[in-house]
């Protein structure tokens, strides 16, 4: 059995009192010789030969002072054994000895007198070489010097992980007094979490003797419960003689400024890359609800728990006026982000919701001063001026909501609104490091906010004018019926050219248009006004589809940076014929009953704008039931597609189980459009009937 085996108290089964032996006596190689009254040798111990360099043979017997002490020395070592013999009085100290092969040595003594039984005295002599003694006192002496002046803590731990020594620095660093470290463990001095950990890491040392190095522990002392400190500690397993386990030595250096530091450069590291990550993923596009929820989505959860933008509705509708600082605010609520969708997310405004903040809120304060709000440490009267309700308050506390940060949205020197962050799971409070982080993530996204609503209000006008300018409820035509959609880009930077009309001429014909003005925003909005204007104008003279494009074609020419494609068809539900011209616009697709769709084929021609060009018109049948689908590009071209496939994809769907008009039109938006598309689009489709 180990010597430390047993009770974690190391009590000791009865009977197994012996202890393995220690080896300083070993070392020192201390022997023992008694003298009688008469100072004649009786008893030599063994390691008096190796002291003496005399075998029990040679010594047992003879008188002490005359094989041992030179002559000289006889009668200093005569007045000695009598002092000890006489008195009983003990003495101590080092005195010249003769040994056997001549030399004279240096012996430390302890002489005292032994008194028998039977009444009879004996001299007991306990000797040990003097130049060996000094040599373990001066390494005793230099070991306790070092451990006492260290300023590294050093501590000594028993079989049963008890303190037998504790160094002054260690003393210092746990902030306990070395006497009240004997006989305690770790866990008995050292409050902070982790303590298992580090007795059990004590106990694989003193069991494996496997020591373990530079170990790095965080936590706090009595010494400065307020802070956290690490520290590098290494673990020991110390053995006497004999490989007997005497405990384990620990040896604690003091980390916390380099372990700050390290900190440090970490949070550096990671604000740095956070910024880059706002670089890449904020502002991604020019829509200001998905600009505000990218930057509500960088910040959570490596900057906080819950973050949220809220920017002022005034400002938003473009009627900002400078407000007095003691007033109330309007905030629409475009974006929330949340770690954790059972917590405090529930208390937040919702997404697209309008609430007002009084003049002593918290996000008011923040657009008033145009400065950033932190507050540490939330109390509830804080989470009273942060939140919008009491009940929503108290949602924020029972969450765990401990702090508090709200940065403005400034962009081009105007306050667009705040940027909101709350901790709970994380236990830092904010500080002025976050407080320069969340700055530089509010500051990059204002700006992307900012362009975005503009962009959205000049993309909102011009597809207000786009919408304006196409035909509204189309009237009553003999032998068609009609069905048109008109759907805005989705992800587009703005609103493009695409237009449909339909226009009834005499003699119970139809003419039936689509196209599409190149670019985009207020000005191709614009062009194709005037286009759908003179489409109209030169419908009512009377003109076959290719000449009424080769007008277009000269009017398009005249419009600045305008080129536009366009299909223009003449239906007459008496011939049941379809007369049609083609400038540059993708084909129409015919669907007949009983017949798979086909695209017609028609010659290309040269878009409108391009001049010079001729413009063919060809004819083709539309019986009762056939169906002419027209459409701009935006409804089959995509990025990951050949526009052959696209069309392939437009047919099978038209092949699919009949569908009444309108409804076709919307179920092909939603089939062939993605929501991410960056162009708009226009449908219409027409469907021959009979005549009534």
């Amino acid at each position: 059995m180990e010597p430390f085996e047993g009770s974690q108290d190391g009590e000791r089964a009865a009977g197994d009192a012996a202890l393995p032996p220690g080896g300083l006596l070993d070392l020192l190689s201390v022997s023992a010789v008694v003298l009688d009254a008469s100072g004649r040798i009786v008893f030599w111990s063994p390691q008096a030969r190796d002291l003496f360099g005399y075998t029990a043979e040679e010594a047992l017997g003879r008188y002490a002072a005359r094989l041992l002490v030179h002559e000289e020395h006889s009668d200093t070592a005569n007045r000695l054994f009598g002092q000890v013999m006489e008195t009983g009085a003990s003495w101590a100290g080092a005195f010249p000895i003769r040994h056997k092969d001549g030399s004279t040595r240096l012996v430390e003594f302890r002489n005292m007198r032994l008194t028998d039984d039977l009444g009879e005295v004996y001299a007991l002599g306990i000797a040990a070489d003097q130049a060996t003694l000094e040599g373990i006192e001066a390494r005793l002496a230099l070991s306790d010097r070092l451990v006492s002046q260290s300023p590294i803590g050093v501590a000594f731990l028993n079989t049963d992980l008890r303190y037998s020594m504790v160094n002054p620095a260690l003393e210092r660093i746990n902030g306990v007094p070395a006497a009240d470290h004997i006989g305690r463990r770790p866990r008995d001095i050292h409050p902070f979490v982790g303590i298992d950990t580090i007795e059990s890491a004590l106990r694989q040392v003193l069991l494996t003797g496997t020591p373990l190095i530079d170990q790095y522990v965080v936590g706090r002392t009595l010494a400065d419960p307020d802070h956290d400190h690490a520290w590098s500690v290494s673990y020991y397993r110390l053995e006497g003689a004999g490989g007997r386990v005497l405990g384990v030595a620990n040896s604690v250096i003091d980390v916390t400024e380099r372990h700050q530091a390290t900190l440090e450069a970490d949070r550096a590291r990671r604000r740095l890359s956070l910024i880059a990550e706002a670089s890449a993923r904020v502002g991604t596009t020019l829509e200001v609800q998905r600009t505000a929820q990218e930057l509500a989505d960088v910040a959570v959860p490596d900057l906080a728990d819950l973050a949220a933008v809220d920017v002022l509705d005034a400002v938003l509708a473009f009627r900002r006026t400078p407000s007095p600082s003691d007033g109330p605010e309007l905030f629409r609520a475009l974006a929330v982000a949340s770690g954790d969708p059972e917590g405090p997310v529930s208390a937040a405004d919702t997404v697209g919701d309008l609430a007002a903040y009084g003049a002593d809120r918290l996000i008011t304060q923040c657009v008033h001063t145009g400065q950033p709000v932190v507050v540490a440490r939330t109390g509830p009267d804080d989470l009273l001026r942060i939140a919008h309700d009491s009940e929503a308050a108290d949602t924020f506390r029972r969450a765990g909501v401990h702090s508090y940060l709200a940065v403005p949205l400034i962009a081009h020197h105007e306050v667009l609104g705040a940027f909101d962050l709350m901790r709970t799971r994380n236990p830092l409070p904010f500080d002025d490091d976050d407080v320069i982080l969340a700055g530089e993530l509010a500051a990059r996204a204002a700006v992307a906010i900012d362009n975005a609503r503009w962009h959205q209000s000049v993309r909102n006008s011009a597809e207000t004018l786009q919408r304006s300018l196409l035909p509204g409820r189309h009237p009553r035509l003999a032998g068609l019926d009609v069905a048109s959609h008109y759907q805005p880009a989705q992800a587009s930077s703005e609103v493009g050219g695409d237009w449909y009309d339909v226009i009834p001429l005499s003699g119970d014909r139809t003419a039936l248009v689509v196209g599409d003005v190149m670019g985009s925003g207020i000005d191709a909005a614009a062009a194709m006004g005037r286009l759908r204007t003179a489409t109209c104008a030169y419908a009512d003279l009377e003109l076959e589809p290719g000449q009424v494009l080769h007008h277009l074609d000269k009017i398009t020419s005249g419009l600045e940076h305008s080129i536009a494609t366009c299909l223009y068809a003449i239906y007459d539900p008496h011939r049941r014929r379809c007369d049609i011209a083609n400038a540059g616009h993708l084909p129409p697709a015919l669907v007949r009953a009983g017949r798979p769709p086909e695209l017609l084929d028609l010659p290309a021609g040269a878009p409108l704008g391009v001049g010079g060009v001729p413009f063919r018109t060809t004819a083709f049948d539309l019986e009762p039931g056939d169906r002419l689908v027209l459409y701009t590009d935006g409804l089959v071209e995509t990025r990951q597609h050949s526009i052959d496939e696209r069309l392939e994809t437009l047919l099978a769907h038209l092949g699919a189980p009949h569908r009444p008009l309108e409804d076709l039109c919307q179920w092909l938006m939603d089939a062939l459009r993605h929501p991410d598309d960056h162009d708009d689009v226009a449908v219409l489709i027409a469907q021959a009937r009979p005549l009534t």
